[in-house]
């Protein structure tokens, strides 16, 4: 089933992407418009919730091929390293919204400041020359306001989305006993919700408690 999810979710964003890039309106009056760009987004998060998964084991029992997809899901969503993130992220797991925890800003609970340090603790040079490359390999075939509207924009509100349900609710402070021994929270049950807003990943002290269960399982943890 995570492999099957996988290809699925890497089938639809690059289908998704060449359709809005050839045909979909760059029309700022266009509700489509806005439509595909929300929608890229969504799909440009489900290539990181895939990631996120491998960096956990759960896409598949093979390492080497749940290795694979963690790897091709990363590039994809914005030449991201693999092997960087799941590092970081297993010290997330040990010392969550701690001093230690790369994800988490000691100095400012406020949400940009945050966003902010997040992102640039994730985010290496040469990361910044391959999305430049790309983006002008992209311009040969396609317009600027396409690009920007259908590959770039989607992407860095995706950072958002998976900032604000997967970090920023969770972790932000004041911590109480309940976030206990996470320091984290969760999202109310809605099932529907937590699925639109971030593929579950708003069950968040559910996942800290069983990282192991992949996010299409982790209503079921609720």
């Amino acid at each position: 089933m995570g492999i099957l999810l996988a290809i699925t979710i890497m089938v639809f964003w690059l289908g998704h992407l060449l359709y809005a890039l050839l045909f979909a309106p760059v029309d700022f009056l266009s509700p489509f418009f806005y439509i595909h760009i929300i929608l890229q987004a969504y799909l440009y998060t489900g290539l990181f919730i895939t990631g996120h998964d491998a960096m956990h084991g759960t896409v598949a029992k093979n390492r080497k091929l749940n290795d694979f997809f963690g790897h091709a899901s990363t590039l994809l969503f914005a030449f991201l390293s693999y092997p960087i993130l799941r590092k970081k992220h297993y010290l997330h797991h040990r010392f969550p919204a701690t001093g230690k925890d790369p994800d988490f800003s000691p100095k400012s609970n406020q949400f940009f400041v945050w966003w902010f340090v997040f992102m640039k603790n994730y985010v290496t040079w040469w990361q910044i020359l391959l999305m430049a490359v790309t983006f002008n390999v992209l311009l040969i075939w396609f317009s600027e306001a396409r690009v920007i509207a259908f590959w770039v924009l989607p992407a860095i509100l995706a950072t958002f989305q998976l900032f604000y349900f997967g970090t920023y609710l969770p972790h932000r402070r004041p911590h109480t006993d309940t976030m206990k021994p996470h320091n984290s929270r969760t999202l109310p049950k809605n099932h529907l919700w937590a699925m639109l807003s971030c593929y579950f990943f708003g069950y968040h002290s559910e996942h800290h408690e069983s990282p192991t269960t992949p996010w299409w399982k982790l209503y079921q943890t609720k």
